[in-house]
């Protein structure tokens, strides 16, 4: 049902696949950018990328549970950071990769982005997962 391939010719990714194959017939689910707002549309963490990063995962779980997948079927992600640092895209990376994200693991992507859209968010992140 869902194949995870590092591709041995190409640099060995750190925790991540290279890609994410998924036979025909399986649901996925696109789950729109999960963001850093608490349940009353306030924001978690300002100016805290890495507390932004937990409120953002466990907004993806919700998600993820409302369409009856979780973080292990994850196939994809992207990973939006308001930031041109390096220390701070790892560091974002760190929290992802202790997520249930690195179970799998997923093919992702982490991009450095002037910004997003709420005032003071630092981080969101868009899913594709496989629903069981």
């Amino acid at each position: 049902m869902l194949k995870r391939v590092t591709v041995p010719t190409l640099f060995p990714p750190p925790r991540y696949a290279h890609a994410s194959v998924v036979e025909a017939g399986t649901r996925l689910a696109f789950l729109a950018g999960s963001v850093p707002l608490d349940a009353d549309g306030k924001l978690v963490g300002e100016g805290d990328p890495v507390r932004q990063t937990r409120q953002v995962l466990a907004n993806l779980e919700e998600q993820l549970r409302a369409v009856g997948s979780d973080m292990a079927h994850v196939v994809s992600t992207e990973v939006y950071v308001v930031s041109g640092d390096t220390a701070v895209l790892s560091a974002v990376w760190e929290v992802v990769e202790a997520s249930g994200l690195s179970t799998g693991p997923h093919s992702s992507t982490l991009i450095g982005v002037a910004c997003l859209g709420y005032a003071g968010q630092l981080v969101e992140i868009t899913a594709t997962a496989v629903v069981p």
